[in-house]
């Protein structure tokens, strides 16, 4: 047999993110409302909406920050349940970037990066080291390994965060407005670490405001206004011809 269709014929087309007809309250509030969404393997999405909409807690949900009080969510073919072992293996297989940077103060750069590949995947200390330092190289801050978060500024320490989520080895990068808490100066370095990890392939969820950055690395772009999906589409269409009344009001006010 060719080589070659072995291995397309192995190739898993299988959606990594599987969300059917998800609902979430908090207490009375309808947060989110009949959510469905696939995300295939290397898809990039962009998240995005007014405060408020729903955005952040539908990625939270995703690895069971927040928990879903209807319907089901499927990550690389494991469902988000009360059974603690599923959590536990989906939250290791995805890794998830804040506003804030939620570093260990009292421990190195290389330590916060080590910490989890030893504790939960066990991995053997020289290695976990090895592995941080190339995360380290990759968001190139490697010469500040030995520092600790206080000394590094902010879009450093934003980096030194994406660098450990990636040091578990995830298959989804979920990213919560990674930008939102930094001064504008240091707010490109971040995006670029955020397209080098787009141009290899990632699996991407960015709840942002960056435009500029959903232009050019989302393949989709989803709208989101009162704890629902209202519109996704490209790039190009979203942005050029947005169906929503309420898609074109926000794209109105956030782009010049």
């Amino acid at each position: 047999m060719n080589p070659q269709a072995a291995g397309q014929k192995n190739v898993d087309k299988t959606p990594i993110i599987t969300i059917e007809n998800m609902h979430k309250w908090y207490g009375e509030f309808h947060v989110l409302k009949d959510v469905n969404l696939t995300v295939d393997r290397g898809e990039r999405i962009v998240i995005c909406g007014p405060s408020g909409s729903g955005k952040s807690t539908l990625i939270r949900c995703i690895n069971r920050l927040e928990e879903h009080q209807r319907g089901r969510i499927v990550v690389d073919g494991t469902e988000l349940t009360n059974d603690l072992k599923n959590i536990e293996k989906i939250r290791t297989e995805v890794g998830m970037v804040f506003q804030h940077f939620n570093l260990f103060p009292h421990l190195t750069i290389l330590e916060n990066l080590t910490l989890g590949p030893i504790w939960v995947r066990k991995t053997p200390k020289k290695e976990a080291e090895e592995r941080a330092m190339y995360y380290l190289e990759k968001v190139r801050i490697a010469e500040q390994a030995k520092k600790f978060p206080n000394q590094l500024s902010g879009g450093q320490q934003q980096r030194v965060a994406i660098a450990r989520s990636l040091c578990m080895k995830p298959n989804v990068m979920l990213f919560d407005e990674p930008t939102s808490a930094l001064d504008p100066e240091m707010v490109k370095e971040v995006l670029d670490v955020m397209i080098s990890l787009a141009q290899d392939g990632m699996t991407m969820l960015v709840v942002s405001h960056e435009m500029g950055f959903a232009k050019s690395v989302a393949h989709r772009v989803l709208f989101m206004d009162g704890g629902e999906i209202l519109e996704q589409n490209t790039p190009e269409e979203f942005f050029n011809y947005p169906q929503h009344d309420r898609t074109k009001l926000f794209l109105s006010q956030i782009l010049d």
